[in-house]
Formats: C-alpha cells, structure tokens, sequence
C-alpha cells in the first residue's frame, strides 16, 4: 500500500491498481509503464516535479508521450521560470522515489497541474507510488484528490 492510494481509498475515489514488472534497465519509466499495462500512452501521465523561479516546486503532470514546457508551467504556476528539481529534494518533499512519484498522497502537497489533454479521457493513469504500479482513475478525480488545475503544459 502507498500513501497515493490510501489517499484515493479514503476519499473513496472510484480506482483501478495496475501492476507490472518494471525493469530496472528501462530509462523512461512511463513510456515502460504504458507499454506493460497495454494503455495508450497518450492515457499515461508522468508527474514530474519543478522549481518555480527557485522559490516553491510545483507539480506537471503531462501524458508519457509527451514533453513537459518549462515556459507553460511556470506560467501556470505564477512564476516567470520553471527548471527541473533537484533528485533529492524530489524525493524529500513528495516522499516518493523517482521513476515512482505519484500526484497523490505526497508527503508535502505541491501545487499540480494537470495537463489538458487528460479532458479528453474517462480515465488517466498515474503512478502509484511505486515503480512498477500505476493507479487508474478519472481526471476530475485526479484534480479533487490533488487539489491540481487543469492547463495547457505540452511542448509544442
């Protein structure tokens, strides 16, 4: 059990748990994700975290066949410029390991943004919380549990 599951079972959110073997040697976890669990990967969304003008880290979450904008997320999320996060302060602030970073249940909530795209589907993906797992549910539920916004975060 990880915390972004216990957070979508006591809010009772309707949800589905996909397990597969992840591969230690795969370098893009989502893209291994998606093929595992035979989902479209425009479905599977990968939650990566960023430093907003090097004061606060927010949270993209963007389909695994896409690219993150660093431009559209610093802009949704107020700031003026959005770089990666450090590995390490990742992993300390959501309490997750990279590769296994879920939008939910993260031990500090960060401001997330969803991307639009997932309005197009019944149903998104997210990892769990785990390597290897991913948790099904809709994107408004999504949005509910991680109190997110809904923006335009692709690279064009």
């Amino acid at each position: 059990m990880t915390p972004g599951i216990n957070a979508a079972r006591k809010a009772r959110i309707s949800h589905t748990l996909h397990e597969y073997d992840h591969d230690p040697a795969s370098e893009s976890y989502g893209t291994e994700a998606a093929e595992k669990i035979d989902a479209d990967p425009r479905r599977v969304f990968k939650t990566l975290v960023v430093d907003i003008d090097g004061r606060e880290l927010a949270v993209g979450v963007v389909p695994v066949s896409a690219m993150l904008s660093m431009k559209l997320i610093a802009r949704a999320a107020g700031g003026k410029k959005a770089t990666m996060a450090n590995p390490q302060v990742v992993q300390r602030s959501t309490g997750y390991v990279l590769g296994g970073v879920s939008p939910l249940g993260q031990k500090r909530r960060l401001k997330t943004f969803l991307d639009r795209s997932a309005e197009g589907f019944d149903t998104v993906y997210v990892s769990a919380g785990r390597r290897g797992l991913e948790i099904e549910l809709s994107p408004q539920d999504l949005l509910k549990l991680t109190s997110g916004q809904l923006a335009v975060l692709q690279q064009e």
